[in-house]
């Protein structure tokens, strides 16, 4: 067979489960069908898997690993270093929260810059609000963009919008660039354990502030998930405070992500803004029309947290 011809692999997934005697039903229940392993030393113990139904893309960019599969039940699948970005079923929950979290905390948001979020997810939502004038993204994989804009084109459809500009670059130097430039910044990154480990230190947070105009807004991704990494968020919530004097935690529900939830920080320039209640609202019809998961109800209810986790981030 022609190295053209052989058909596309990847280490992370498998042709079936070991049938041991203790996993012969699991076994048995999967099927025996070919399946993606999210295996991570950040979720210890546990992981995901996800049913393929054929692999898509795979390569090494200049930055990590990429690599698309279509699965059998949630679409199309981005994983980056073998860890799940988003997938078509489910993306909406977390590029709609971490978007509008931040948006409808800001008055007016005119200039949005994007740091990462090279699928376009983010971008899709930052470009509902007519009051936005440009939407910048800086995303330092130009692999991730042209590889979304080929399998994920509900989420990369916001490339075409006439308010978009693309830089290919570092996040964090692209932001010593820039002083009190941008309403809102969305920190879309992967996870605090490799290319993106400086997004979530004291020096990040620095640059972030500097770049917001007065009474600007930030979220991020705010280090996974209560049930797991409650103390990397009680480090990154401390941390924030100490740059800004709004700093909340919020998170959002889905799937494919560990245990099913993930976080994020949001954080003002201005004292005493509340960005746990909305500053601006949709009407019901519009949240319907745009959103599948925001609402106002839901901005509010994100930021109540269950009380093992609120004890420990409690300032």
């Amino acid at each position: 067979m022609s190295e053209e011809a052989k058909p596309l692999t990847h280490p992370t997934i498998v042709g079936k489960i070991p049938a041991i005697p203790s996993l012969k039903k699991l076994a048995d229940s999967l099927q025996m069908g070919i399946w993606f392993r999210e295996i991570n030393d950040m979720w210890s113990g546990q992981a995901m898997t996800l049913k393929v139904k054929k692999i898509l893309h795979h390569e090494k960019s200049l930055y990590q690993d990429v690599l698309v599969f279509e699965s059998t039940d949630y679409g199309n699948v981005l994983v980056l270093d073998n860890v799940i970005q988003c997938t078509e079923r489910d993306e909406f929950s977390y590029q709609e929260m971490i978007t509008h979290l931040a948006m409808m905390s800001h008055p007016c948001p005119k200039k949005v810059l994007v740091i990462g979020g090279g699928d376009g997810g983010v971008l899709r939502e930052v470009v509902k609000h007519e009051c936005v004038e440009e939407a910048v993204l800086c995303d330092i994989d130009e692999a991730v963009i042209r590889v979304s804009k080929q399998y994920l084109k509900g989420m990369s459809c916001s490339y075409s919008n006439d308010k978009v500009r693309v830089h290919i670059g570092d996040g964090f130097k692209f932001l010593a660039d820039y002083k009190n430039a941008f309403d809102v910044i969305i920190t879309d990154s992967s996870d605090p354990d490799g290319p993106a480990e400086t997004l979530f230190e004291l020096p990040y947070f620095e640059l972030l502030k500097g770049a917001l105009r007065d009474g600007g807004v930030i979220t991020t991704q705010g280090s996974e998930n209560q049930w797991l990494h409650l103390s990397l968020i009680e480090r990154l919530k401390k941390d924030c405070r100490k740059i800004f004097p709004v700093a909340e935690y919020a998170y959002t529900t889905i799937p494919t992500y560990p245990s099913g939830q993930i976080g994020f920080m949001v954080c003002c320039k201005e004292e005493g803004r509340d960005v746990t209640k909305p500053l601006r609202r949709w009407s019901e019809e519009e949240e319907e029309k745009l959103c599948r998961y925001y609402n106002a109800r839901i901005h509010e209810a994100s930021f109540v947290l269950p009380t093992f986790a609120r004890k420990q981030l409690r300032a």
